[in-house]
């Protein structure tokens, strides 16, 4: 492992962009910061558009190697770069195999299939972009509230977080997606609750919120380490 990786991330100011932020903070790695968002503009630059086609952020730089989607760059550097000391991944393969389930589960279920589409959708969101459908909104409210129960057993156990006493990246996931819900106004189970407040202590969670932040008029889009 390269004890000093040349990280740069691109994007800030959103639910999916604070996730590699907080992964980065978590491990304790420093990186460099484009402070671009999304639907700017400056996705779609020629210079930007060679280092991600796909237009979008985050984007994580390593050294030569790029890779995009938020879910895949936590799980990248929870791979690359997680120590004994600072780990975001089980390292037993059934751990290793249901954290993956976990964060497929989240990345699926909870986000791309039920928040998103209603941010899709909403007459205050992206909806007049992709089209207003309050029903649509509605429906994928209640998938989000049917789907949530999975985790309401999980939590139901008594575990810390979802792999038991270990944080990890899967952590990272549903606490975007839990956040998002409530400022939905989709609402959580009862024990997500005190879930988020231990995770809010913690101070990769904090720095990472941090450095999400969109910089203000006039400031530099770069942030460097």
């Amino acid at each position: 492992m390269n004890s000093a990786p040349k990280l740069t991330l691109w994007g800030v100011g959103t639910s999916r962009t604070v996730r590699p932020h907080w992964a980065l903070h978590e491990l304790g790695l420093k990186y460099d910061t484009q402070a671009i968002g999304p639907r700017t503009g400056e996705t779609k630059t020629q210079d930007y558009t060679k280092l991600n086609p796909r237009q979008k952020v985050p984007l994580l730089q390593d050294g030569d190697f790029c890779i995009g989607e938020s879910a895949a760059i936590v799980a990248y550097v929870s791979r690359m770069y997680s120590t004994p000391d600072k780990a975001l991944i089980p390292d037993a393969q059934r751990d290793y195999a249901a954290w993956l389930e976990w964060c497929f589960f989240i990345v699926t279920e909870l986000d791309s299939t039920s928040l998103y589409v209603m941010r899709r959708h909403s007459a205050d969101a992206l909806g007049p972009i992709y089209g207003i459908a309050p029903e649509v909104v509605a429906k994928a409210g209640e998938y989000f509230r049917e789907q949530l129960r999975h985790v309401e057993v999980a939590l139901a156990d008594g575990r810390t977080f979802l792999m038991g006493d270990r944080f990890t990246s899967a952590d990272i996931l549903l606490t975007t997606c839990l956040e998002w819900a409530i400022a939905y106004g989709v609402g959580i189970c009862d024990n997500a609750h005190p879930y988020l407040e231990r995770i809010k202590t913690r101070p990769g969670y904090q720095r990472g919120q941090a450095a999400n932040v969109p910089p203000q008029p006039g400031e530099p889009i770069y942030r460097p380490a």
